[in-house]
């Protein structure tokens, strides 16, 4: 199947997709939600019940950490733009199987294409595997690849990834809530420095235009 090329045709067709079984028992699919014009996107392993009943990612007790660490660092979901790998919820919050990621995976592609952020945070062993696996990088396991930043490019498109904690490992774990703090801070500091690179070329630009204009 081709990747798409229009986002609202994007978003119609996960919450009608009918590919893998995890349909049969969705209340909702969740195809994402924040900035398509982001330069961020936070990915996660696939929506919980609360998810699936109101159609929006990470919003049950996984959610709510995630907003109060972004609310630490100054910065709003509204910001972002935030899915997962798997879009409709699997049973008993079991792992994805791997015939649901693949099914899947035209959708985060396609989200990918359209919004080609600039920084990727992976939350969780699946989604940092997923992203690794197109950036040709080999996955190691979250615990021997957070605290770093790798870049590359991922479907055509450089990017930076992040690598972290899923927010409900944290839950589990509270010991580790500092570890992704750190990682989206990081991420965070890392787009800043881009876009100040970015606008900072724009203006020798038009400096040396005008330079230019009066020689």
């Amino acid at each position: 199947m081709d990747h798409y090329r229009y986002w609202d045709k994007l978003v119609r067709d996960i919450k009608e997709c009918t590919k893998c079984r995890l349909h049969l028992g969705r209340k909702n699919a969740v195809p994402g939600s924040g900035r398509i014009d982001s330069g961020l996107m936070l990915i996660g392993e696939a929506p919980g019940a609360t998810e699936d009943e109101l159609g929006l990612p990470f919003v049950g007790a996984a959610g709510k950490l995630l907003d109060s660490i972004l609310e630490e660092l100054r910065t709003k979901r509204e910001d972002l733009y935030i899915t997962n790998v798997v879009k409709c919820r699997p049973p008993n919050n079991r792992q994805p199987a791997r015939d649901e990621i693949d099914a899947c995976s035209i959708y985060l592609e396609s989200q990918i294409l359209l919004i080609k952020p600039k920084v990727i945070v992976t939350l969780g062993a699946i989604a940092g595997e997923w992203v690794c696996s197109r950036m040709g990088i080999k996955w190691l396991g979250v615990t021997r690849m957070r605290g770093r930043i790798y870049r590359g490019r991922i479907l055509g498109s450089p990017v930076t990834l992040v690598p972290t904690y899923h927010p409900a490992a944290i839950l589990r774990n509270r010991g580790e809530v500092e570890h992704l703090r750190e990682d989206l801070e990081t991420a965070l500091r890392e787009l800043a420095r881009m876009e100040e690179s970015r606008d900072s070329g724009k203006e020798r630009t038009l400096l040396d235009y005008m330079k230019g204009e009066n020689k």
